[in-house]
């Protein structure tokens, strides 16, 4: 059986062989427990972890002190907004973040409103932003944090930050980002951003799954202070207890290392693919709308909404094309998309949304085969829909947004 074309890189990245390179030896030989210090095993760990340190903070413009190792975005972003929160508690109780951040930082947000904080969620305009000025709007003197993803893993949309981090920053309050889409995919710099705490993913940006890292500003200006939600050995400086993944560690230091050096021109080249895939989307399908922003956006992200078609019936319909209706942390739900609702699209453009996402390894071939795949399958699906036929007839306008 022919495996389908792979278009679902915001879900999840091939591990890059440059990276599973790197790992295999602290699958093998090179097994020990960088908390032994007592025999070379843990010294080569200890090395290894030091070095992906090393990689992870050079691509952020961080130092590698600032970087502490988990098991992944959720666990980053748990931890920055409950550590954050119940570290600061006594000098206020407020958080800001807006309507379309991913479940961990929504979900975490929930639980600090059970512990008696006040979160303020901001709202999107139709292309996926938040005001700047809403951000400033909602401070007060009891605001201790502000999280504003950089990307939204759904539509692609690209978030002013640094324009943010200036009002938070004059303002003393701390500010975190959940990075994942962006790290390694465009510039991400926590210093021309004004970021305190940023979350990253190894498995986004083509290395191994169940690792990730926190990035925690140090002393420019001051030391941050986070409560741990972990007890125990005290590793990563007392911030997250547990035995290192050593292997994956590496690997997310090898994935930050090729990031630092393709970026740009894969970006680049995404971009151009992006743009061919869209263009001949919109050729040859009628009453198809693109989702987010049309060009402040991820270079891999394309997010449709073909109307007058039920978006999993045609997901299901494509065998050849591998992409999803949205987020994969919240597939098991059978409600809309929150993100497009919250951007103003009306219950039928939701329904017919689709997600595809380019990456490393995709081809113009690729993007040509997807194209013409889909444009069959939405014909196909719009010969047996009442509701596309009422809108190429002009019975009904154009679904709201």
């Amino acid at each position: 059986m022919k495996r389908p074309i792979y278009m679902d890189h915001q879900t999840t990245t091939p591990i890059d062989r440059d990276v599973l390179e790197v790992m295999m030896p602290y699958l093998t030989d090179q097994f020990g427990d960088p908390a032994s210090r007592s025999h070379a095993w843990g010294w080569a760990a200890e090395e290894a972890v030091d070095r992906a340190r090393d990689q992870v903070a050079t691509l952020i413009g961080a130092q590698p002190e600032e970087i502490f190792f988990t098991s992944g975005a959720t666990e980053s972003d748990n931890l920055a907004i409950k550590g954050i929160a119940r570290a600061y508690n006594g000098q206020g109780r407020h958080i800001v973040t807006q309507q379309t951040e991913h479940r961990a930082i929504l979900d975490s947000c929930r639980t600090l409103e059970q512990e008696g904080f006040t979160i303020t969620y901001l709202p999107v305009d139709r292309d996926g932003l938040v005001d700047p000025e809403a951000v400033r709007q909602a401070l007060t003197k009891q605001t201790i944090l502000i999280s504003i993803m950089h990307a939204n893993n759904e539509v692609g949309t690209i978030q002013p930050l640094a324009e943010i981090g200036a009002i938070v920053k004059a303002r003393g309050i701390l500010f975190h980002s959940d990075a994942v889409q962006t790290v390694g995919k465009i510039a991400c710099n926590v210093d021309d951003l004004q970021l305190d705490l940023l979350s990253i993913s190894a498995h986004k940006m083509y290395g191994p799954k169940g690792v990730g890292a926190l990035y925690v500003r140090k002393t420019r200006p001051r030391r941050i202070k986070i409560t741990p939600l972990l007890d125990g050995g005290g590793h990563e400086r007392g911030l997250r207890s547990g035995t290192l993944n050593v292997p994956g560690i590496v690997g997310l230091g090898k994935a930050c290392e090729i990031g630092a050096r393709v970026w740009p021109e894969e970006g680049e080249r995404l971009t151009r693919l992006r743009e061919r895939f869209v263009t001949g989307i919109r050729q040859g399908l009628d009453h198809t709308y693109l989702n987010g922003h049309p060009t402040q956006r991820l270079p891999n992200n394309v997010n449709l909404s073909f109307a007058g078609v039920d978006g999993e019936a045609l997901i299901m319909g494509m065998t050849e094309v591998a992409c999803s209706s949205g987020s994969a942390c919240t597939s098991t739900t059978l409600e809309p998309s929150y993100v497009l609702k919250a951007m103003g699209l009306d219950d039928a453009l939701v329904h017919a949304a689709v997600r595809f996402g380019l990456g490393r390894w995709t081809t113009q071939d690729d993007v040509d085969a997807t194209v013409q795949t889909v444009m069959s399958r939405v014909k196909r699906l719009r010969e047996m829909s009442p509701d596309y036929a009422m809108l190429a007839r002009g019975i009904v306008s154009r679904p709201g947004r």
